[in-house]
């Protein structure tokens, strides 16, 4: 893995993760840059936080390129070629309609040696095209585009849903303020969950695993739990009961039919439809490597105060 160039797209929730961790592995090894491409006004930024995320980044050693992701394809081939792996962090915020194929397209063009889409999430073809989320089915172009082709070496890691998203109020299963909790699709249903640190962590290993990792889904999991057992940690770690409903499909469905453009709803129809959304943790690299991960007690545990909500 010696005199590899990495260039990571996006410096977001998982981008910093990811970052990080490729940051500090690669100085196990000889001649390995780690380049991160962002927007000029985003490394000249005066807010704050970004500001914070500027300095983390250089005090990794990582290098910061100025780009645009929305730049035409040509440009974007024209900085892609000077690298031998490209890491893709961009979360879906940079756009639908054709921009991960694009950036597909971009990589494979350049001849860059090896690449990690944008795939960190739920498996993709179990749930099949035509879903109530019509970003998967460009998922699923993509993977079509890099099995289609031998020059470009791919990996995708599925990680299943952010750990903390299953415990916001957006999401609308768990509500702390009035102790209740609402399953979707049923109590048995299951979810896998990985908070970005451990995808972070693992994508690192992953990367640097020899022989190399080519051409493979590779299955990752912090937990893997159901919504039943999401209700039995809450009342464990608040010490009170909590009110369970149920929203079956039917419900779930015609939500989604009254507000066809809704995101969490079309979120919603996916994890309680329940396919392709969670794996056995035996199946999994850190499971396999030993690699220990945070579950969602612990997560729960350590983020949430549970005393603030019982007063």
């Amino acid at each position: 893995m010696n005199n590899t160039s990495i260039l990571i797209l996006g410096a977001g929730e998982l981008g910093m993760p990811v970052i990080q961790n490729i940051a500090k592995k690669a100085k196990n090894y000889n001649n390995v840059t780690v380049t991160v491409l962002l927007r000029e006004t985003t490394i000249n930024t005066e807010d704050t936080n970004k500001k914070k995320n500027i300095m983390e980044l250089k005090e990794w050693g990582v290098e910061l390129l100025p780009g645009d992701l929305s730049a035409l394809s040509s440009e974007l081939i024209a900085i892609f070629k000077n690298y031998d792996t490209i890491i893709s962090c961009t979360g879906y915020g940079s756009g639908a309609g054709g921009f991960q194929l694009k950036l597909a397209n971009a990589v494979l063009n350049a001849g860059v040696k090896r690449y990690f889409p944008w795939q960190f999430g739920v498996d993709f073809e179990v749930i099949g095209r035509g879903s109530a989320q019509d970003l998967f089915d460009e998922q699923l172009d993509v993977r079509e585009l890099l099995r289609s082709q031998s020059a470009t070496k791919w990996v995708i890691i599925s990680t299943g849903m952010f750990t903390s998203y299953l415990f916001e109020p957006f999401f609308g299963i768990l509500d702390l303020k009035n102790k209740s909790i609402n399953a979707i699709g049923g109590w048995d249903t299951a979810v896998t969950l990985t908070t970005p640190d451990d995808i972070g962590r693992l994508t690192a290993e992953i990367f640097f695993t020899e022989p190399p990792i080519e051409n493979e889904i590779v299955y990752i999991a912090g937990d893997t739990i159901t919504y039943g057992q999401l209700a039995d940690i809450a009342e464990l770690l608040s010490g009170q009961k909590y009110n369970r409903t149920l929203s079956d499909m039917t419900e779930i469905t015609n939500d989604l039919k009254n507000d066809p453009t809704n995101f969490v709803k079309k979120y919603r129809s996916i994890f309680g439809a329940g396919r392709g959304v969670s794996w056995p943790l035996e199946k999994t690299f850190n499971f396999q490597n030993g690699i220990q991960t945070t579950s969602a007690a612990q997560w729960a545990k350590d983020n949430i105060d549970w005393k603030s909500f019982n007063k």
